[in-house]
């Protein structure tokens, strides 16, 4: 069971900073080097297809490493290496999908100048990178957003979210998943398990009344009004892939 306090946790799962501060000098350099490092080791993978982690802020309260979540494809139409990812709209209850180069991925207020970076089997490559030149990112996407979303709601989307149901799209058997709806039913027959953040009542009020990107009516009332708040992050996501996926690998990139 993981215990947070709504207003440390908030900024976890928003996926895009919303302060104005430009970075200094410095953590773009340092920022753009990890970008340069990421690409060489997935070079050198001979990956077709990652899951690429990005760690915004310290969550090792909270039992977390990395904050989101992107898929990052090899010869996309819009580079060599781009991260496509669902991206809230600053603090908005909206959200959107964005093509990335892996510069601009990291180029944010990272806490960690640290990559995750998950393979999978080639043939789940193969059908995530099929998948993403088509209409399916756009229809597994949601955006009305919500950063603490149901794992198995299909009313809001958080970022990471997105990523796990596009790879339960590239999972299942051709055809068997082309909703969020078949997508969640997958997942659960395939014994995905979401991380629990227990949101004290006095937080989740706080969290409703002042940020707009943050809504619980998605979640079982029993669990609700338990606090037990059960959500999709980076660590669930590759805990389920590992499981599933026995070939699949993991690096990270320091």
């Amino acid at each position: 069971m993981l215990t947070a306090w709504l207003v440390l946790c908030l900024p976890a799962w928003a996926g895009q900073a919303c302060d104005d501060k430009p970075l200094s000098a410095a953590d773009a350099a340092r920022s753009l080097d990890l970008a340069l490092r990421t690409v060489q080791a997935l070079d050198a993978s001979g990956a077709q297809v990652a899951l690429v982690s990005r760690a915004g802020q310290d969550l090792s309260a909270y039992g977390l490493r990395y904050s989101h979540m992107g898929i990052v494809v090899r010869d996309h139409p819009a580079g060599r290496w781009t991260v496509v990812h669902e991206l809230n709209e600053c603090g908005t209850a909206s959200s959107n999908l964005y093509e990335e180069g892996m510069g601009n991925f990291f180029l944010t207020d990272l806490f960690r100048y640290e990559a995750q970076l998950v393979i999978p089997d080639p043939a789940v490559q193969a059908r995530l990178a099929q998948l993403l030149a088509g209409r399916t990112p756009r229809r597994l996407h949601e955006p009305r957003y919500n950063m603490l979303s149901y794992a198995f709601s299909t009313r809001y989307q958080n970022s990471n979210q997105w990523v796990l149901e596009t790879y339960a799209a590239a999972s299942a058997p051709s055809g068997q998943v082309e909703t969020r709806d078949e997508a969640q039913a997958w997942l659960k027959s395939s014994s995905f398990s979401p991380i629990t953040v227990d949101v004290p009542a006095t937080k989740r009020l706080g969290a409703r009344m002042f940020r707009a990107n943050v809504a619980f009516d998605d979640h079982p009332f029993d669990r609700r009004m338990a606090g037990q708040i059960d959500t999709v992050t980076t660590e669930s996501i590759v805990r389920f892939v590992r499981q599933k996926d026995r070939a699949a690998t993991l690096q990270v990139v320091e």
